[in-house]
């Protein structure tokens, strides 16, 4: 179905992926002959995130999904959980469905680090990466594994039984997203809350899993990021915004000083600078790269 929004002057159309009985729903931009990308969005997000970057590149077949618990794509099992490396299956069920060989990925945040195990993993199937604050999680300590196991069991039983949080109207969703702990632009949280927001009676509530609030049951070591890395040696280029998440701006940097195919670019702009003032230069980089046409 081709949607389309005053805010947005290119149109899109509405697709659900179907796979091994999963359910997901994205959007797809640009020209379905162009190279494929697909987009990943950040924690808590949905594909609405890439709405204002992705008409700024419209020779790319871009499809932005709706990661799992988030948007209008499924829900895991109840026995099931939100570990960031389960995305990994997701990606592949998705592209395999579009019946993309290879190809491309554009990220941010979690999405970015989704997509570093899925390249560290398939490297043969993912051409190049672009990616938006963000591309490995923090490192942890071997010695923090029984915490980290007691903390994701004792949170899945607390998130699992937790209702998602009611508003009595879209604007007051909107003006709380806009306020959260990535503060944004009312158009930026309009965008995410329409997508990511359900009517019920008396006003709206989320439409993500409340379990997605819940830490991950195991995280990788040093070792284990740096092996990541080693097996992700296509072109990636890694926008980092100059005033986003400072452990971020802090750690990476250092992290990639000598891997050569990680290119790093600081771009003015908080966490979300895709959806504000930053698309326009990070399309005139990533617009390009994704086509081929650079390294």
């Amino acid at each position: 179905m081709t949607t389309s929004d005053p805010r947005t002057p290119h149109p899109w159309h509405e697709r659900t992926i179907e796979f091994d009985g999963r359910s997901i729903a994205a959007r797809q931009w640009g020209d379905p002959a162009g190279e494929p990308v697909l987009a990943l969005h950040g924690w808590l997000d949905n594909c609405a995130s890439f709405d204002r970057l992705a008409p700024l590149l419209p020779e790319i077949n871009l499809v932005a999904v709706d990661m799992a618990g988030h948007g209008r794509s499924y829900h895991r099992s109840r026995d099931a959980n939100y570990n960031i490396w389960e995305e990994v299956e997701d990606v592949l069920g998705v592209t395999r469905t579009l019946g993309w060989h290879d190809f491309s990925l554009l990220a941010h945040s979690r999405g970015a680090v989704a997509s570093l195990l899925t390249a560290g993993a398939f490297p043969e199937r993912v051409k190049r990466m672009a990616l938006i604050d963000g591309l490995v999680p923090p490192p942890a300590q071997d010695s923090e594994a029984p915490e980290t196991l007691a903390k994701a069991v004792a949170q899945r039983a607390r998130y699992g039984a937790r209702k998602p949080r009611h508003f009595d109207s879209l604007e007051a969703a909107v003006q709380a997203r806009a306020n959260g702990m990535f503060p944004l632009s009312e158009d930026a949280a309009r965008r995410l809350v329409e997508r990511g927001s359900v009517p019920v009676d008396g006003g709206v509530t989320w439409s993500n899993d409340p379990r997605l609030m819940g830490s991950s049951s195991a995280k990788l070591n040093s070792a284990q990021v740096q092996a990541f890395l080693d097996r992700a040696s296509m072109p990636v280029r890694l926008v980092l915004a100059q005033d986003g998440i400072v452990e971020i701006l802090e750690r990476l940097p250092a992290l990639l000083q000598d891997r050569a195919n990680i290119a790093i670019r600081t771009l003015p702009g908080s966490h979300h600078l895709h959806m504000e003032g930053g698309a326009e230069a990070m399309a005139e980089w990533f617009g390009p790269f994704l086509r081929g046409d650079a390294d």
